[in-house]
């Protein structure tokens, strides 16, 4: 097979021609579309839904589903910078960073120790999980808005790479240095389910789990490392949502969960696991980001947006429903 035939049997593919069809849409229809200001401002709303879109993408991967990615971070971000402005601290980011980046480890190496020792499907034990998180953070730490954070957390929130100015309003937009990390974790999950026998793992878990086992794939230590990585995602995520918003609210980042799984199921990921890619997940993501941001340009009522999103959703799941279909559909064939 042709390289061009590979390319055009891709989900990715009609994926990247459906976004151009839009992007020529609202251009023709507002004018602003291309503009370097909102280039960047989709840029910057990337950042987030992106780097939860690598963790959800790796779970669904390995024929699963986490649902606990939000409440993980915001528990990791709130109880970290709780400690960090009660005692003063006027330290680097780095330490923040670091010490949320430990502590969604740990709550990710709670949801891998359940995933990969109880066999319960990991939607019901990461809604489980969730739950635990939220209520860690709003009874045991009695979670309220932080609207100070530490100097350097702040600091960090508003360091720009460069700004980006619209010729003819005059408005400018920066491009956060949170977007680095968008593309260091991106890197290195390639690289990471490229080139390593962890990732393979985690392809075999999801197209078969039993076959996995009879390859010699230790499917228990892949399962709790899988979960241990996507905590600690998932709380990057968290830290680059608090500080480009300057405050610490609890509940901020719960519910977007299902906005994120459905990126990644846009972007060709088998909801039943095995296949995917990380093209797919980001543009999946630029998808859902542009419907979000851009339905302003148009002079669209903000209410559409959810009806909008609702209906990428659903066409997403149909799609990888109907793939899966016809996958098994094949098989039979070729067992028959």
């Amino acid at each position: 097979m042709t390289l061009i035939n590979k390319m055009v049997r891709s989900n990715e593919f009609y994926l990247f021609l459906v976004i151009v069809v839009i992007c020529v849409i609202i251009q023709i229809r507002s004018g602003q579309f291309f503009t370097p200001n909102n280039l960047v401002d989709l840029a910057n709303a990337m950042v987030v839904p992106g780097l939860f879109g690598v963790g959800a993408y790796l779970v669904i991967v390995s024929g699963g589903i986490d649902v606990s990615f939000p409440a993980l971070a915001s528990l990791a971000v709130y109880a970290v910078t709780r400690v960090l402005v009660d005692s003063d601290f006027q330290g680097p980011w780095i330490v923040p960073f670091l010490l949320i980046v430990v502590l969604g480890a740990v709550l990710g190496a709670f949801n891998g120790l359940f995933t990969s020792r109880i066999a319960i499907p990991t939607l019901i034990i990461t809604l489980g999980t969730a739950n635990v998180f939220s209520g860690i953070m709003q009874g045991a730490l009695s979670s309220v808005q932080i609207s100070q954070l530490p100097p350097s957390m702040e600091a960090f929130g508003r360091a720009s790479l460069f700004t980006a100015t619209n010729p003819k309003s005059g408005l400018t937009s920066a491009m956060p240095v949170s977007f680095l990390l968008l593309v260091a974790v991106v890197a290195i999950a390639f690289l990471v389910m490229r080139y390593t026998m962890f990732g393979r793992g985690i392809f075999a878990l999801g197209g078969d789990e039993s076959s996995a086992v009879r390859a010699g794939f230790k499917v228990r230590r892949i399962k709790f490392w899988l979960y241990v990585l996507v905590g600690v995602i998932a709380a990057i995520g968290g830290f680059v949502r608090t500080t480009s918003m300057g405050q610490m609210h609890p509940t901020n980042l719960l519910g977007s969960e299902m906005l994120v799984i459905a990126a990644v199921v846009l972007g060709g990921a088998a909801i039943t696991g095995g296949t995917g890619s990380l093209t797919g997940v980001m543009l999946g993501t630029l998808l859902i980001v542009i419907v979000q941001n851009s339905m302003i340009l148009l002079g669209i009522p903000t209410f559409w947006q959810r009806a909008a999103l609702g209906i990428l959703i659903i066409v997403g799941t149909g799609i990888s429903a109907v793939q899966i279909t016809r996958r098994r559909r094949r098989q039979r064939l070729v067992a028959e």
